[in-house]
């Protein structure tokens, strides 16, 4: 019997993940991405063990990943009134890995192509039919294409969702962040960091990407910047160097303003709980679901978390690959649904309130955000209850 053929909707971090997990398991994955080659979007993340423990499960792609583990963490206030360390911390045993994200979608792309996961590069979702046992999937350049079953992980604009929910604005937070890359300055040379500076109505967060890079975001409260992940424009990208306070703080962070390249500026949104996340045989994961604004830097380890939980439930109730029967998909979304709705939702709001209190504004309100985070980061247990996730419960994420 041949195995199931199933519709990928995106390219993005998450879609050749499940294409990948799926093939292994004997199904026909095939990804349709709208744009005619690797979407890019981002600049550096931490890759944490709850996401780990799903990439582990592809062979071959944690070793082909140029990530660094985090050795170093430091949180630091610049507020005139209150300079100083907040948090140092050295081996702490919280395993993140530091990466651009577009060497990570390049190792996830390649990975499902070694797998022999097709991708159909430019094909914008417009529509899709149901039957029975089957979907079918229509897009702007005029194809269409059968399959068994849909996981949609088109991003925070999916049309996957659209198709099954409907058109409805994402929540713009209310905050803007301008990020990009820059060296690493002498005095964190031979660190693999993370860091957190933060001042009067905003803050900076350092991640290292490589031996000699780190990626880096400044958030701050602003009117709505559309995500559209293009260059900032020359001109724009000197000026905020020259003229944002940051330019002026210490601890490294104005070398790494003034010596910085490749600079975006996004909004950042996120949406609020969807009550389902499947229509018939269609499912949404990721950011399609559940888009995150990124101060828990949760946002591609909880897609990873749903491909993982995805991937078990599937083999768990559709074996080597056959064409599941609408109840056992039913079934299959349900468990899903059931464990990664309240978990992702919680970490949604998480982030939402924790970007809310990086950039109060006021010297007293940072002063004591500032006590806040030297009692947390300085407290392994509170900072492991705010701050670290577990891999997924089910099968604890590991390789199989």
């Amino acid at each position: 019997m041949a195995p199931a053929r199933v519709g990928i909707i995106g390219c993005g971090i998450v879609g050749p993940a499940i294409a990948t997990l799926l093939k292994q398991q004997g199904f026909d994955p095939i990804i349709f991405e709208r744009n005619d080659a690797v979407p890019m979007g981002g600049i550096g993340l931490g890759v944490q063990s709850n996401g780990l423990a799903v990439l582990q499960r592809i062979p071959g792609l944690a070793e082909s990943l140029a990530a660094r583990q985090i050795t170093h963490f430091h949180a630091y206030s610049a507020l005139a009134e209150d300079t100083g360390v907040l948090a140092q911390i050295a081996n702490a045993g919280h395993s993140v890995f530091g990466t651009k994200r577009s060497a990570l979608q390049d190792v996830l792309v390649a990975a499902a192509e070694r797998a022999q996961v097709p991708v159909r590069w430019g094909h914008h979702l417009k529509g899709l039919e149901q039957s029975d046992d089957a979907v079918t999937l229509r897009f702007a350049n005029g194809a269409e294409e059968t399959v068994s079953f849909v996981v949609g992980c088109d991003g925070l604009h999916s049309d996957t969702r659209k198709a099954l929910f409907g058109d409805a604005p994402a929540d713009y937070t209310g905050l803007v962040q301008i990020g990009g890359y820059s060296p690493k300055p002498a005095q964190y040379a031979g660190e693999s960091i993370a860091m957190q500076i933060f001042g009067d109505g905003q803050y900076m967060v350092v991640i290292s990407v490589d031996d000699d890079t780190l990626g880096w975001a400044i958030t701050t409260r602003e009117a709505e910047a559309k995500e559209t992940w293009r260059n900032m424009d020359a001109a724009a990208a000197e000026a905020f160097k020259q003229t944002s306070p940051v330019a002026q703080w210490p601890f490294g962070a104005g070398d790494i303003l003034r010596n910085a390249y490749g600079m975006i500026k996004y909004g950042l949104y996120d949406r609020p709980e969807l009550p389902t996340w499947h229509n018939g045989r269609v499912v949404l994961i990721g950011d399609a679901a559940h888009p995150t604004s990124p101060h828990l830097g949760q946002g591609a380890n909880q897609s990873f978390e749903d491909a993982g939980l995805l991937a078990d439930l599937l083999a768990e109730h559709a074996p080597a690959g056959a064409a599941p029967p609408s109840a056992a998909l039913a079934t299959v979304f349900a468990a899903l649904e059931a464990e990664r709705i309240p978990r992702t939702a919680a970490v949604v709001k998480k982030a939402r309130a924790e970007g809310e209190m990086r950039v109060v504004s006021g010297v007293q309100a940072c002063i004591e955000r500032n006590n806040f985070y030297r009692k947390v980061l300085n407290d392994d247990k509170l900072l492991r209850e705010r701050f670290v996730h577990a891999p997924a419960k089910k099968g604890e994420g590991e390789a199989k």
